[in-house]
Parts: C-alpha cells; sequence; structure tokens
C-alpha cells in the first residue's frame, strides 16, 4: 500500500482518488497519520486536485496543535490505498531486488512481476467498486463551559466522554484558558447526521448541571 511518490504528479493523483470519498487519511477525526502524509509534500497540491487540496488546508490549520493529535506515526508507505508500490524504502532496498524488480533481464520474471501488479491493481479495483453508499457525517467542535475555576475539568470531560449514541465518536481535546482562571473543555466529535443532532448534544452534556454551565458549538463541518 502507499500513494507512491507524493513530490510527484502521480503520486499527488493517487493521493487526490484516495480522499475523493474521505475527509482524513485514517478514522473520522485529525490524527498523526495525517500529520505523516502532510509532512511528505513538498507544496499544496495545485486546485484541480480538489479532494487533495481540501484536506491539505484542513490539516494544515491544525499544525500548532499536530503534536497533540491522536494515534502513532507509522511509515509512509503504510498509508494509502492498496495495490499501489511503496515507493519511499526505495532507497534503502538491496541493488539486488531493484533489478529483480525493474532490471531483470530475464523475461520470464518481467512478466510475472507484471502479472502480480495487474492482479494487485485488479484486486483494487474490485474493492474500490464494491464500497457502500456514503453516509452522511459532520465534525463537529464543541465548547463546554464550567460554572467557576473550582469545577473539576477532569469530571467534566468524563462526564461528556460518557454520552454514548449510535452515530457518535468522540475525539480529541483539551483545556482553553477563558480568563479568571476558568478553562473550557473543547472537544471533537463526529456524528451522523441522520441519527445525532446539534440539540441533542447539548441536551445531554447540559444535563451534567454539575460540571456544565453551557454548551457551544466552535466548529461544524460537514465530511
Amino acid at each position: 500500500m502507499g500513494f507512491g511518490d507524493l513530490k510527484t504528479p502521480a503520486g499527488l493523483k493517487v493521493l487526490n482518488d484516495f480522499l475523493a470519498d474521505k475527509s482524513y487519511i485514517e478514522g473520522f477525526v485529525p490524527s498523526q497519520a495525517d500529520v505523516v502524509v502532510f509532512e511528505a509534500l513538498s507544496a499544496a497540491p495545485p486546485a484541480d486536485l480538489c479532494h487533495a487540496l481540501r484536506w491539505y488546508n484542513h490539516i494544515k490549520s491544525y499544525q500548532s496543535e499536530k503534536l497533540s493529535l491522536p494515534g502513532v506515526k507509522k511509515a509512509l508507505g503504510q498509508y494509502g490505498p492498496a495495490g499501489v508500490e511503496d515507493t519511499t524504502s526505495a532507497d534503502s532496498k538491496d541493488d539486488d531486488d531493484d533489478i529483480d524488480l525493474f532490471g531483470s533481464d530475464d523475461e520470464e520474471e518481467s512478466e510475472e512481476a507484471a502479472r502480480l501488479k495487474e492482479e494487485r491493481l485488479a484486486a483494487y479495483n474490485a474493492k474500490k467498486a464494491k464500497k457502500p453508499a456514503l453516509i452522511a457525517k459532520s465534525s463537529i467542535l464543541l465548547d463546554v463551559k464550567p460554572w467557576d475555576d473550582e469545577t473539576d475539568m477532569t469530571k467534566l470531560e468524563e462526564s461528556v466522554r460518557s454520552i454514548q449514541m449510535d452515530g457518535l465518536l468522540w475525539g480529541s481535546s483539551k483545556l482553553v484558558p477563558v480568563g479568571y482562571g476558568i478553562k473550557k473543555l473543547q472537544i471533537q466529535c463526529v456524528v451522523e447526521d441522520d441519527k445525532v443532532g446539534v440539540d441533542q448534544l447539548e441536551e445531554e452534556i447540559t444535563a451534567f448541571e454539575d460540571y456544565v454551565q453551557s454548551m457551544d458549538v466552535a466548529a461544524f463541518n460537514k465530511i
């Protein structure tokens, strides 16, 4: 799997196609996977690669907090679609391996490599064609405000995360100072639009009235 060389038009095209039905490299919230792929790019994708450019601009907005994004960094070649050759580790391969794959004088070996490549591409295309219909989702950033500076923010966050609904996935969070020693909880979630609404979230969160004064939507993006 992989994207190939993301500094080439071919690699960027693979990335753009991969993001045609995705908002992130992995999962439904920004993660270290997005950081790895973002850092492999030499510049923003061109305007005609709209999916890759949309993703690039979105992840760029997280640069100041990229170290706090969830997940563990893996090698670039471990992200992306199956059936695409990983060229990121080409420099570490033995010369004999390179000759066998790309420069062999043995006609039978060359034909076998070509056959395997065609089979992998066919399997990838078949898998992509069988993908289920997309479910409308939204990424929401919530501001949850406590009563005062004596509110136990750990308990507040535990209460918020205890809310479980079909179509709701909690993401990363942080405490943001608002003044006078008070901090608000800023927490991200992804919801399926047909199952979970903002009003429903507000009702559930503000029900923890011992900790929560109010809830506001800081950012709302369709995925």
